[in-house]
């Protein structure tokens, strides 16, 4: 006795290879889309600036305020150890050495990460506590309370305990 085609018994389709081949890809791209938003949502950059000409006032203040730090003569060594640092402000006069000044401690992608501090100190010696920072590069900002001068520095911690922070020539 012979069969015909309709007497044949297919597997039923979860048997089967193709369809679930097929369901995969689909399936995959769900998958890399709830992933991907996971990620976008965890690590926000922050936000473009639209305003452009307000951004371009603050820059020329900025280079004011460098200007400003190259005209008394500044400059600084920070020293940082674990959960301190310390600042050795010099000045060109030490009248110009302020009772205190901020440090603020940037990363250049993670801003959740960023740290201002109020050192306060006598004879352009400034200490204090600060969160631990991780190994990578790292900003140092110096200002004095009333924001009239800055300078900056960078290190790559931890190779680099001490940094070097002055005005920027320009």
């Amino acid at each position: 006795m012979s069969l015909s085609p309709t007497d044949v018994l297919e597997p039923p389709w979860y048997k089967q290879g193709w369809p679930w081949f097929l369901i995969s890809l689909p399936a995959i791209a769900v998958i890399a889309c709830i992933i991907t938003f996971w990620i976008a949502r965890e690590t926000w950059d922050g936000l473009v600036v639209d305003d452009y000409y307000k951004e371009g006032q603050t820059i020329v203040k900025v280079l004011d305020r460098t200007h400003r730090a190259q005209e008394l003569g500044l400059s600084a060594l920070a020293t940082v150890r674990d959960g301190a640092v310390r600042v050795d402000l010099a000045a060109a006069q030490a009248e110009n050495l302020p009772a205190s000044v901020y440090l603020t401690i940037i990363h250049p992608t993670r801003g959740g990460q960023d740290q201002e501090i109020l050192l306060k100190g006598e004879g352009g010696v400034y200490a204090g506590p600060i969160e631990p920072l991780h190994a990578g590069r790292w900003l140092f900002q110096i200002e004095d309370e009333p924001r009239s001068w800055r300078m900056n520095g960078a290190a790559m911690l931890p190779t680099e305990t001490e940094v070097r922070i002055q005005p920027a020539d320009s």
